[in-house]
């Protein structure tokens, strides 16, 4: 389901990003839970849920990397 606030995304999620990552993934979520509101439009078996989170991800990898400590941090 769609988050109404960035600190409503997962744990996993929340615990490693910043608060403008948090962001990035909310909003990412959310416009992916309704663009793939058909299972045609998704890949394989995934669920509307698994493919929002992975494009949540995604987004998040596009302006954020991974740090050794599990963290993300931005990229320059």
């Amino acid at each position: 389901m769609p988050y109404d606030h960035r600190d409503d995304i997962p744990d996993s999620a929340r615990k490693v990003l910043p608060p403008h990552a948090r962001t990035i993934y909310k909003e990412a979520f959310n416009s992916a839970w309704e663009e793939y509101n058909s299972p045609s439009d998704r890949r394989g078996n995934s669920s509307r849920e698994e493919t929002a989170h992975a494009v949540a991800w995604k987004a998040v990898a596009s302006k954020y990397h991974k740090g050794d400590e599990g963290k993300w941090h931005p990229k320059h």
